[in-house]
């Protein structure tokens, strides 16, 4: 088994005119070698929000990303703040600690949250049960969801932007 501990590593991406958050569950190794969400090449939350936008989000810096979220009143972070997790796989996380989101909700003006996956939603709302009335689920992003293809994917991100 290829355990690790993990405490959240770099900053959630938020500004005061921050409008919705978008949660993953804890980044990946390649996230966290990388220093940034969604690293994995093979993760498509940026090719999905680069076909939403109809901008080029895939190859873009880390620094274009996020300008790109606060330009768009976008908040990005994990709902989990601390745990040991197994490889990058959210079906073997233990220990956690949830991450501070009402913080960035306070520091905003977040009125919805959007959950990347189940793992994400169910460590939210098991820490901020208040949330569930603000929260949506949406399919993860993840190559371990291969149920979904790019275009299913797209077409139930959508909702983002409405």
């Amino acid at each position: 088994m290829n355990m690790r501990h993990i405490k959240h590593p770099f900053p959630a991406v938020v500004d005061s005119k921050s409008r919705i958050l978008i949660l993953g569950s804890v980044p990946s190794i390649k996230s966290v070698e990388n220093n940034f969400y969604y690293m994995h090449p093979k993760n498509r939350f940026w090719k999905v929000l680069s076909a939403i936008f109809g901008v080029d989000l895939y190859s873009a810096t880390v620094d274009e990303r996020i300008s790109f979220l606060l330009e768009n009143k976008i908040a990005l972070y994990d709902s989990v703040e601390e745990c040991d997790i197994e490889a990058s796989k959210d079906s073997a996380i233990s220990n956690v600690v949830p991450a501070d989101i009402p913080s960035l909700v306070a520091k905003s003006e977040i009125s919805h949250i959007y959950c990347n996956g189940k793992a994400s939603l169910h460590y939210l709302l098991s820490a901020y049960p208040e949330y569930e009335s603000i929260t949506t689920l949406l399919p993860s992003t993840s190559p371990a969801n291969a149920q979904f293809s790019l275009e299913k994917l797209i077409e139930a991100w959508k909702v983002i932007i409405k």
